[in-house]
């Protein structure tokens, strides 16, 4: 019967220690949230949006029925739904999941914006949606009234899941006193689900006097290991969500040197370690008194993933389509300079390690990758295969390199799902090889055309670095962030800049 401490070293890919041996340094476990992680998320999601369809409903009804003395129509089905779509898109449903304290009041700024895109996409639509007239004095009392009702229903929707949902399990990364000071305002606040299930002392001196097997009950929670079986104790004790709370004498003194420097009016900017894993995405979660930072999960939604999956299949078909004529005309320049065929299918890794045929217009002659080794001792880049004079690059491949125009056919791999618009790099395999623990997290997302390594400049990109701007990415991901890559995308190959 396999036990849960073999359990835990398969999924992290280690040796099974002993008991009451030393654990494997660097534990990093790989795989999805916790069962109750997923269930949780999902309960507020669906919550959240069921109370603003209904709030949405009720609103257009009292606006045009009772005060418009309008009637609604059939086109009201479509845009009731509209309120959802605009919520997804500012971020409404995937907030709570970076929060510990999920307060409706705090995003009440957020609704603001919603509820008049709402209600201005609902008067331009009024022949759709009314049958009838629809002035001004309609659209103010339905915007009034959806702001009333997504508030009312939203802090009622919480308040219901907050109740049957699973309690977040917590471990405080900190001292002693930090850990039981958030363990205490769980125990007495009544917006809170959450406990602290351990700890794990960031003190070099003080983990060094705690390296023994199991957990050590101290006045506060109790010690749950080491930094280095980090990701063993997460695993064991099924935690869902890690505190971070950093105390060392230069944290101190640079607060007390950004207090000075603040008081003399003169301004600052801070470049934190930790927004090298945080990204831009980050809310602030005020725990009576306490501020944290609420960070985006690496992982996109399943709403997140049709959005993006249907802004990929409308580009990517209408992209094919509109292109046509230049796919012809750049397959026939290939046919009559070179020989071989047009298309050049290359293996690369995707979502979740699956392996696919990435296509581009062949841009070097024919057999070219036979060829890689015999070149290897001029490769240019850390980590990665590239050189700027590459002899086996054709006159025309060239051309279509310079303008990234060998990568249209990749518009085929989005159509199939393979890839996205925007994304990670897709990495062969010999390349893959070499990401390991934490940097595996890239795989969650499906690889795309183009990202912030394009724009970078993919040939002078390290692949150490370029794991931490796609594992960035996914950190900190929103549709807005796509259409912003594919913007300065476009601006990039329009530069000529590209390898």
């Amino acid at each position: 019967m396999p036990t849960a401490h073999s359990a835990a070293a398969r999924l992290l890919r280690l040796p099974i220690p002993a008991r009451g041996g030393v654990r494997a340094a660097g534990a990093i476990p790989e795989g999805a949230p916790s069962t109750d992680v997923i269930r949780r998320d999902s309960m507020y999601r669906r919550s959240l949006a069921a109370a603003d369809l209904a709030a949405a409903t009720l609103a257009i009804f009292l606006a045009v029925v009772a005060i418009g003395h309008a009637q609604p129509t059939i086109g009201s089905l479509i845009v009731v739904p509209l309120l959802v779509l605009i919520g997804k898109l500012v971020g409404l449903y995937d907030r709570d999941e970076k929060l510990l304290r999920k307060s409706t009041l705090e995003e009440v700024p957020s609704l603001f914006s919603v509820v008049t895109l709402f209600a201005f996409s609902v008067w331009l639509l009024d022949g759709l949606a009314v049958q009838g007239t629809f002035g001004r004095v309609e659209v103010l009392s339905l915007w009034i009234l959806s702001l009333a009702f997504m508030v009312v229903g939203r802090g009622a929707a919480r308040s219901i899941v907050r109740r049957f949902a699973p309690e977040e399990r917590c471990l405080v990364l900190g001292d002693e006193d930090s850990a039981r000071a958030m363990r205490h305002k769980f125990e007495v606040s009544f917006s809170l689900s959450a406990s602290v299930v351990g700890r794990v002392p960031l003190d070099p001196e003080r983990r060094a006097r705690r390296r023994t097997a199991g957990p050590h009950i101290v006045d506060g929670p109790p010690v749950l290991g080491t930094v280095e079986t980090l990701g063993l104790a997460l695993v064991e004790h099924d935690v869902h969500r890690v505190i971070v709370i950093p105390r060392s004498p230069e944290a101190e003194a640079t607060l007390e040197a950004i207090r000075v420097v603040k008081s003399l009016g003169v301004r600052v900017s801070v470049c934190p370690r930790m927004f090298e894993v945080v990204g831009s995405s980050v809310d602030f979660d005020e725990v009576d008194g306490m501020t944290l930072l609420g960070l985006h999960g690496s992982r996109l939604s399943s709403s997140s993933l049709l959005l993006k999956r249907a802004m990929d299949v409308t580009a990517a078909a209408g992209g094919l389509v509109v292109l046509a004529p230049l796919f012809g005309a750049i397959a026939l320049a290939i046919k009559l300079t070179s020989p071989g065929p047009v298309f050049f299918p290359q293996k690369r890794i995707g979502r979740g390690g699956a392996e696919f045929q990435m296509l581009k217009f062949r841009s070097m002659r024919d057999g070219a990758d036979a060829e890689k080794d015999e070149l290897r001792g001029q490769n240019e880049t850390e980590g990665l295969f590239k050189i700027a004079d590459d002899p086996r690059i054709t006159s025309v491949g060239h051309v279509i390199r310079k303008s990234s125009l060998d990568e249209l056919p990749q518009l085929w791999n989005v159509l199939r799902g393979e890839m996205s618009l925007v994304g990670p790099r897709p990495l062969v395999p010999e390349d893959d090889a070499q990401i390991q623990g934490w940097q595996r997290e890239r795989l969650a997302l499906v690889p795309g055309m183009t990202g912030h390594w394009q724009i970078l400049g993919s040939t002078r990109v390290p692949l150490e670095e370029m794991v931490k701007i796609d594992y960035l990415y996914g950190a900190s991901w929103s549709i807005w962030k796509d259409v912003k890559i594919l913007l300065r995308t476009f601006s990039y190959v329009a530069g000529a800049r590209s390898a």
